[in-house]
């Protein structure tokens, strides 16, 4: 399937979930379980400031294993927003990819291009906030993350929380920026944006 351009848009940021806005709990399935790191709100808040869109993509494969449910989800998100906007930061929207090949759900089993580094969930937030990934920014605490930045064209910068880069890395793949924490990602995204 080709990718159609976009068209001039304007730069974003997408974070990944765990392991880089929250503390990575295997699969979140309650709002009691989300966890956010000490500097997340003020990051998030700075990005804001900077009037760049906040967008969260997950690959959130619980749904086709049946551990999670798309209404957990929801609510997680809601919970999460909830503490972001107490704190004075909002996250502009959420993309998350149910899907896994080896799951066993049906509806939910297959291959598909919105499970990260698939381009299908920044290609979705690209069209309905009309941003340009090739501006903007991935940030995320796994390899899969940076590939998705490849993928769409943005800069990838890979975190040290969560998993951070412990999974493989692809060769010949390269982060622009390897960092602590978000609030370092953030640091280097305002300097090179």
């Amino acid at each position: 399937m080709s990718r159609e351009p976009h068209g001039p848009g304007r730069p974003a940021v997408f974070l990944d979930r765990d392991g880089t806005l929250i503390e990575d709990v295997g699969f979140l399935a309650r709002v009691e379980q989300v966890q956010l790191y000490p500097w997340t709100i003020a990051a998030v808040q700075r990005l804001n400031q900077a009037g760049l869109p906040v967008v969260v993509t997950t690959n959130q494969s619980g749904v086709a294993r049946g551990v999670l449910t798309e209404a957990g989800i929801d609510e997680v998100h809601r919970h999460l927003s909830a503490v972001l906007e107490a704190g004075g930061a909002r996250i502009d929207a959420y993309y998350y990819c149910p899907h896994h090949p080896e799951g066993t759900v049906d509806g939910y089993v297959r291959r598909c291009d919105c499970r990260k580094p698939g381009p299908g969930l920044v290609d979705r937030a690209a069209r309905d906030l009309h941003l340009d990934p090739a501006r903007s920014f991935v940030v995320g605490d796994k390899w899969l993350d940076v590939g998705l930045a490849r993928t769409v064209g943005a800069a990838g910068v890979l975190v040290r929380t969560g998993y951070g880069g412990s999974d493989a890395q692809p060769p010949g793949l390269e982060a622009d920026a390897v960092v602590e924490t978000l609030s370092d990602a953030v640091d280097w995204i305002l300097q090179n944006r």
